[in-house]
């Protein structure tokens, strides 16, 4: 560490740093358009089922806030029953 810093050495230090990163060459093999094509469609059905399911999901959080408030909205109304009996057996 008693070099002296050079702006050289700032580029070649963040060369080697994303030297890694870099796509191998059989990583992403060439592929022909209908190739594309079909992965593209994939992509797309998984995407709609996920939105699917969101969509499911949101359903079901909005009716449990619905019930929560329902819930809420009858608390104050049972404070004016009577309690209830107790058996006599």
């Amino acid at each position: 560490m008693s070099d002296k810093f050079s702006p050289n050495d700032a580029f070649n230090f963040f060369r080697n740093m994303w030297k890694p990163m870099e796509p191998v060459s059989g990583m992403f093999p060439g592929l022909n358009e209908e190739e594309l094509e079909r992965k593209i469609m994939e992509l797309k059905v998984v995407e709609n089922w996920l939105q699917a399911n969101l969509n499911m999901l949101s359903v079901s959080i909005k009716t449990m806030e619905l019930q929560k408030a329902t819930l809420a909205a009858m608390r104050p109304a049972e404070g004016n029953k009577p309690p209830p009996k107790a058996d006599q057996g």
